[in-house]
C-alpha cells in the first residue's frame, strides 16, 4: 500500500546499469541516507554514481513519518549513561546540526517544510521527563516541560524541543536527486574487491558507501548481529485534529501524531517483523474512540534498523575494509539520522576530519545486552525446522495476515505472498 508521499510525488526515473561503469565514490541504495550522501559528495566535486535495486524511495523511505527533529525519545539521558556526555553531545549537536541543513536546504528545494514543535510525551512517568530535561540541560540544550497537550487522552506532560520542522520527504529528494547520476533496477549481486557486480553490468569504484537500510555484506562487520529491524503501522486520517505539532510516546508503547495539510498521520507501536502485531486494526479501533468521525485516507507500514546501543553506524564497514563505508541503524530517525550520516561520510570519503565520526564508528564495543537478545531471537527463529526459509540465513518465514507477506523474525527480510523480496537484508527472492 502506498504511502502518502508515492501517492503525491513525481519521482524521476533513471536507466538501469547496462555494461561497465568507474566513479570514484559508488553509493549503493537509492533511500534518504544514500541520496543525501551522493548529493553531498557531488557538492564537493566527486565523481559518483548511486546503484539502486529498485526505484529510488521506493522502500523504507517511502514510509517515514518525515519529522526532522533532534528529539529521539527520551534518549539523551539513556546515551549519557551508555557513552557519557562527549559521545551524547556528540549525537545531539549531530542531529541539530542536521536540522539546520534541512531548514536551509528546504528554503531552495520547496517541498512542504513547516517549522513545528516536537514532543515526546508520557502517560505517567513524570520522573523521566524530568531526567530527560536534566540530561539535555548536561549537554547545553534548554528543553522545556509542557502541560495540557492537545492530545486525546492525558498525559504526565511531556518535553518540548521547540522550532523543529517537518516537510514531504519525497517531494524534497526528487528535486536532490534529479542532478545526480544514479542508476535505478539495478541490485547489486556481491561486491569484488571495489568492483560491484550487477546482473547487466559492474562498477570499478575508488570507495564504496552501502546505504541499504540493512547492510547487505554479512562476511563483514557482523551486521546481522549489531542489528534488529522494528516495523510499525501508520494510518493517514481525514476529518483528524490539527495538533499543532509533532507528538511522540515516549515509552514507544503508545502512539505519535503529526500532521500533513489536511490530513493526521497516526502511528502506533513497533513490532519485529515476524511478530504478531495489531496494525492497522489496532489504529483503526483507536481512531474510532478517539477520532470519531474520521477516516482512514491512506494506510502504510514504516520499517527501522535499530542498533545495540541507541547510537547510529556510521563509518568504515569494518576494522578490515579500508575504503568501505556503511550508514545503517537510525532507530526510527531517518530524517536527520541520514543527513547527519551524509555529512560523516562524505566528510571520510574526501579524507576530511569530521568531529561526529567517533563516536558513530561501527566498529565500537558490540558487548551490550541488546546482542544477547538479537543473538536469542536468531535461535528462536529457526524453528520450527520445517517450513518456507528464509534466503538471508535460513530463518523460518512468519505469514503476516495484514499485509499478506512472509516476514522473517530474525532480521526482518520480508517477502510477498509468492516470495518477491520486498524488505532487505535478503538479496533473493524465497522461493516459495
Amino acid at each position: 500500500m502506498q504511502s502518502i508521499w508515492q501517492q503525491t510525488a513525481d519521482l524521476p526515473r533513471f536507466s538501469p546499469l547496462r555494461g561497465e561503469e568507474k566513479a570514484d565514490v559508488l553509493v549503493i541504495g537509492g533511500g534518504i541516507a544514500g541520496l543525501l550522501c551522493a548529493w553531498q559528495l557531488k557538492q564537493a566535486g566527486a565523481d559518483c554514481l548511486l546503484l539502486e535495486a529498485g526505484r529510488i524511495c521506493g522502500g523504507v523511505t517511502a514510509g517515514t513519518t518525515a519529522k526532522i527533529t533532534a528529539q529521539h525519545g527520551l534518549f539523551c539521558d539513556t546515551l549519557l549513561q551508555r557513552f557519557g556526555e562527549e559521545g551524547a553531545r556528540a549525537c545531539l549537536e549531530a542531529n541539530l546540526e542536521a536540522l539546520a541543513r534541512y531548514r536551509s536546504l528546504c528554503a531552495e528545494f520547496p517541498c512542504d517544510f513547516e517549522e513545528k514543535d516536537a514532543f515526546v510525551y508520557t502517560l505517567h512517568d513524570r520522573a523521566a521527563l524530568e531526567r530527560e530535561v536534566q540530561a539535555l540541560a548536561r549537554l547545553g540544550y534548554r528543553a522545556e516541560l509542557a502541560e495540557g497537550l492537545p492530545l486525546p487522552f492525558p498525559t504526565a506532560g511531556a518535553v518540548c524541543f521547540p522550532r523543529q520542522g517537518q516537510l514531504h520527504p519525497l517531494k524534497f529528494l526528487a528535486q536532490i536527486a534529479a542532478g545526480l547520476r544514479i542508476c535505478e533496477e539495478s541490485p547489486v549481486a556481491e561486491l569484488r574487491g571495489m568492483t560491484a557486480v550487477t546482473d547487466h553490468g559492474r562498477v570499478k569504484a575508488g570507495q564504496i558507501v552501502v546505504a541499504t537500510h540493512f547492510p547487505f555484506l554479512n562476511k563483514r562487520g557482523s551486521y546481522f548481529l549489531k542489528l534488529h529491524q522494528q516495523r510499525a503501522y501508520i494510518l493517514a486520517l481525514e476529518g483528524g485534529p490539527q495538533l499543532g505539532g509533532m507528538y511522540l510516546d515516549g515509552s514507544g508503547k503508545g502512539y505519535s501524531f503529526r500532521n500533513y495539510g489536511g490530513l493526521l498521520l497516526l502511528g502506533g507501536p513497533s513490532r519485529r517483523p515476524g511478530r504478531k502485531s495489531g496494525g492497522w486494526r489496532e489504529l483503526e479501533e483507536f481512531s474510532a474512540r478517539r477520532f470519531p468521525g474520521a477516516k482512514p485516507a491512506a494506510r502504510w507500514a514504516a520499517q527501522d534498523c535499530m542498533t545495540l546501543d541507541g547510537m547510529p553506524y556510521v563509518g568504515q564497514y569494518s576494522k578490515r575494509t579500508p575504503g568501505l563505508y556503511v550508514a545503517a541503524g537510525f532507530q526510527k530517525w531517518g530524517m536527520t539520522g541520514s543527513m547527519a550520516a551524509a555529512s560523516v561520510l562524505a566528510d571520510l570519503v574526501l579524507g576530511r576530519e569530521n568531529r561526529y565520526a567517533a563516536a558513530f564508528s561501527p566498529s565500537r564495543s558490540m558487548l551490550r545486552p541488546q546482542l544477547f537478545l538479537n543473538a536469542a531471537e536468531a535461535v528462536r527463529g529457526m524453528f520450527p525446522p520445517w517450513g518456507r526459509r528464509c534466503p538471508h540465513m535460513g530463518c523460518a518465514l512468519r505469514w503476516n495476515p495484514q499485509e499478506h507477506s512472509w516476514d522473517c523474525p530474525c532480521h526482518g527480510s520480508r517477502f510477498s505472498a509468492d516470495g518477491e523480496l520486498l524488505n532487505n537484508p535478503a538479496n533473493d527472492d524465497a522461493g516459495l
